[in-house]
């Protein structure tokens, strides 16, 4: 319907009434510049109802120079709970059938982007959860991995995935709901692949839409401190919250294997990295919620079982 927003029913002379978005942007107040870019191109977005809140991990966003634009809402987090807290703290700020996440330094690159991301909702109602192709407007080679798939292709090819990246996704909130959100305890890294893995699990499609477009800028990800070792453990979190036990030595021994082979030469990367394996095992993960046999099943008829 999102197409028609302004348009009237074949069968009514009711208007339909545009679809409704709860925007959530995240953020430090590091980057006031990109900041504001980020939320003005949600604000642009035409042919929805938008709900739009700053969160402000550690930061209140009333800080920001020139104030906040009309329309948006802000909440302060008093200190940083970590990228997906941050985000859930803000899902209960704004209404709407369907959610926009937005990293800080993320655009939408187009003012359709979300009518576009509903109208693909609308159309198949098996999709539940959409990443697009992201692109970094410099003129930066793009990361492979912001492909999410094993057999990348090319970036502008749509398909079905099993991982999700975080900075800019569109979700139908009542499966991001049933699913129960992000994982809060991750603080950073691999929260979007638990994502994905939770709406397979409730029967919903992930959807990586290849003719959508964010922008994003190519930064490498170790520049954030302690990388490798959230990296490590929030795998060996991952496999314990949601897989089947007799998959988990076999999903932590899959990319132990591949860490030792990529840290062949990086003797400090591969410290950090078995550190955080090590926190993986001993210290709590959360919730567990494994996931069916029958999506471990999905996930392999789509060349994705969870054992890598």
């Amino acid at each position: 319907m999102s197409a028609a927003a302004s348009e009237t029913c074949a069968n009514s002379n009711e208007p339909v009434m545009p679809p409704t978005v709860g925007a959530v942007v995240l953020t430090q107040g590091k980057r006031p510049a990109e900041l504001a870019a980020a939320v003005k191109s949600i604000l642009d977005q035409h042919g929805v109802t938008l709900d739009l809140v700053i969160v402000g991990n550690g930061w209140d966003p009333v800080e920001l120079v020139g104030g906040l634009p009309d329309r948006v809402k802000s909440h302060a987090l008093p200190e940083n709970l970590g990228i997906p807290a941050g985000r859930n703290a803000g899902v209960p700020l704004v209404n709407g059938e369907y959610l926009l996440f937005l990293d800080d330094d993320a655009l939408l690159a187009s003012s359709d982007f979300l009518a576009v991301s509903i109208g693909l909702l609308e159309s198949n109602p098996a999709i539940g959860l959409i990443q697009p192709q992201v692109i970094d407007q410099s003129g930066a080679p793009n990361p492979r991995r912001w492909i999410p798939r094993i057999k990348k292709g090319s970036p502008s090819h749509s398909s079905a995935v099993f991982s999700v990246w975080e900075g800019a996704l569109v979700a139908r909130r009542s499966v991001f709901d049933q699913v129960g959100g992000w994982g809060d305890e991750y603080f950073y890294a691999h929260e979007g692949i638990e994502l994905a893995w939770r709406f397979w699990d409730a029967g919903a499609i992930v959807w990586y839409a290849g003719d959508l477009i964010a922008n994003h800028p190519a930064i490498d990800p170790r520049r954030h401190d302690d990388y490798y070792r959230l990296n490590a453990r929030n795998r060996v979190w991952l496999a314990r919250r949601n897989l089947p036990a007799a998959l988990i030595p076999l999903y932590v021994g899959s990319w132990t294997a591949i860490q030792i082979v990529r840290s062949r030469r990086d003797a400090s990367a591969r410290a950090a990295w078995f550190a955080g394996w090590r926190e993986g095992w001993s210290e709590d993960p959360g919730a567990r919620r494994a996931i069916s046999w029958r999506t471990v099943a999905t996930m392999t008829r789509f060349g994705r079982p969870p054992i890598i």
